[in-house]
């Protein structure tokens, strides 16, 4: 059974129909990358798993148990680590700070797992420093490392090389790749970044105006003409 099971969702937007009828599968151990052009609802898909927005008909299940109607704050305990378009850290809060924002599903005084530091060891040099006064780049470690303080066994993950140095999209994707290869949490990826995406995915989809127009292997993305298909 795989570890988050999505099925024949749809979302609307006022009277226009955002989602329609999108299912995946998401594997401990493997990462699943949604790939599409702008606009076609890969956003709306994420917060939909998040519960940030409803669906409207569909499910979505985790370890087995629906969790469609339940509130974002209750995902996360139940182990959903979500790390938003544009990073969305506490700008005002310290490094430190935002990290333990992280831990707001755990009783307090949980510490920030050392980790943390080992997988984005320019974190610890920056702990006292404000969000925002850091770079994009060391903002989207922080973003990734705050989803992570918690210990989620399924990560989302929002164009994390959105805006980003080519340098630290490396760091990024190792990290990535890491995580699932330990094989105790399943990872959901959206990226515009194609290179990227394929160099990461044990499994991939295409959204075209809210409905899955492709989907497979990753092994299979150059062959399947995938590149094409998500090209601006």
């Amino acid at each position: 059974m795989s570890l988050l099971e999505v099925k024949d969702i749809n979302q609307y937007y006022g009277g226009s129909h955002i989602l329609r009828n999108v299912s995946l599968t998401a594997e401990l151990g493997q990462v699943t990358v949604v790939l599409g052009r702008n606009g076609v609802g890969k956003t709306t898909l994420l917060k939909s798993l998040m519960g940030l927005v409803p669906i409207k008909s569909g499910s979505i299940t985790l370890d087995g148990e629906s969790i469609a109607g339940t509130t974002p704050y209750e995902r996360a305990r139940r182990g959903v680590g979500f790390v938003p378009q544009g990073r969305e850290i506490f700008g005002r809060l310290t490094v430190h700070e935002n990290l333990q924002m992280g831990l707001a599903t755990k009783k307090g005084g949980t510490p920030i797992p050392a980790e943390l530091y080992e997988l984005f060891p320019v974190l610890k040099q920056m702990l006292g420093r404000r969000g925002g006064d850091l770079s994009g780049g060391q903002q989207q470690q922080l973003a990734i490392a705050r989803a992570l303080a918690a210990g989620p066994k399924l990560l989302i993950l929002d164009e994390p090389t959105e805006g980003i140095q080519p340098n630290i999209i490396k760091d990024i994707g190792k990290v990535i790749r890491m995580l699932a290869d330990r094989g105790n949490m399943a990872i959901v990826l959206v990226e515009q970044y194609y290179d990227f995406a394929e160099a990461l995915a044990d499994r991939y989809l295409v959204m075209e105006r809210g409905e899955v127009i492709a989907s497979g292997p990753g092994s299979e993305m150059a062959e399947k003409g995938v590149r094409q298909l998500v090209a601006i």
